[in-house]
């Protein structure tokens, strides 16, 4: 089942997500619904509290060469990080504005999957972004938190225009 997907604002993005304690039915099929949304969606990652759901999961795939190859993240912890990477970013939850973010070039992450089994997950480029953005998605963070003060008030305000206008979904 496609899930709404919830914009910048709604209180849910901004407290850091519970660990999923057990891994029942329910979270499987919150998985299942979760990359259907994912699919339906013009994104590579997308966090639990991003369709209003306050727990630590995430979904991520890459979808290279346009073949499906998801990754599940239930309690991701980021494990280690080194390099620099400086790219455009975007979030589904702040549809079409999109900004250069710093992020490390690594990243490894230590997650269970949708069966409760310990993985560990490591990329560098885009795939390190993903694991990096949808970590801080689970702690009440978004990309545009990590940009210059400048930068992030100026996005900040195309945000509560387009709210007004009712541009915003």
């Amino acid at each position: 089942m496609i899930r709404k997907i919830v914009k910048h604002g709604d209180p849910v993005l901004r407290k850091k997500c519970p660990p999923v304690n057990v891994i029942t039915a329910e979270i499987r099929k919150l998985v299942k619904d979760m990359l259907e949304t994912l699919y339906d969606a013009p994104g590579i990652g997308l966090a639990a509290n991003q369709i209003g759901v306050s727990l630590s999961l995430a979904v991520i795939d890459l979808q290279l060469n346009q073949k499906r190859a998801p990754i599940v993240l239930i309690n991701p912890q980021v494990v280690e990080t080194k390099g620099e990477l400086f790219e455009e970013e975007g979030c589904l939850s702040i549809p079409g504005l999109l900004a250069r973010t710093k992020r490390y070039s690594f990243a490894k992450v230590f997650a269970l999957n949708e069966n409760g089994l310990p993985m560990t997950y490591q990329g560098e480029g885009l795939l390190a972004r993903a694991l990096q953005h949808e970590t801080d998605h689970l702690n009440g963070k978004f990309y545009i938190d990590r940009l210059p003060l400048f930068r992030r008030l100026k996005i900040q305000g195309e945000i509560r225009k387009r709210k007004k206008t009712n541009l915003w979904g």
